[in-house]
């Protein structure tokens, strides 16, 4: 549950930087403000046994503001800031979000991609996997104060979860969707 929601002045993050661009394009002197913020990983996984698609459904405060609610279904994701490799971060968050233990060399670089490019820019990859109940070792949800609700969406209404505009979801997860469905049959590669 939500409660006490108020707004003030963000003085320091160690997560958002403000910064302000001064440019000239075409002879015209130019001002764009804009966030330097961390990379992210995303990951797709496909739940074999229940050929559905696994999902975290969680809180974002700056999506409350817009719709009085705040919750948003996305991909399994993590922001860069380990001086690991992408691939290790993705392994690392879908262990802890998840609670999938899928060994690294199963998870499969799909594409990296710019979100947020009217404010931010920053890079997301897009990998993918595959996850069964012998990679279990916990309930996922996150860790320290983080609070994920693991979700499954069939396979066989995944168009539907990705039209249906009653539930905010992310670019990267709408993707992820489509990917997976022009690639995949039922788990399988095409071709």
């Amino acid at each position: 549950m939500i409660k006490n929601v108020r707004i003030i002045e963000c003085e320091y993050s160690e997560y958002v930087k403000p910064k302000r661009i001064e440019y000239i394009q075409h002879d015209l002197p130019k001002i764009w403000d804009m966030v330097e913020v961390h990379d992210s990983v995303a990951i797709l996984l496909y739940h074999e046994e229940r050929d559905s698609l696994v999902v975290v459904k969680q809180f974002r405060p700056p999506v409350y503001l817009k719709n009085n609610d705040g919750y948003t279904y996305e991909l399994c994701a993590g922001i860069v800031d380990k001086e690991k490799s992408l691939v290790e971060i993705a392994h690392e968050e879908i262990l802890e979000e998840c609670g999938y233990h899928v060994p690294i060399e199963q998870i499969e670089r799909i594409t990296s991609f710019y979100t947020a490019v009217g404010f931010a820019g920053s890079v997301q990859t897009l990998y993918a996997a595959h996850v069964n109940e012998t990679m279990r070792v916990s309930e996922g949800g996150g860790v320290d104060v983080e609070s994920i609700e693991v979700i499954e969406i069939p396979l066989s209404e995944a168009r539907g979860f990705v039209m249906d505009e009653t539930k905010a979801k992310t670019p990267g997860l709408m993707f992820g969707f489509g990917w997976f469905l022009e690639n995949y049959i039922a788990g399988t590669p095409k071709g």
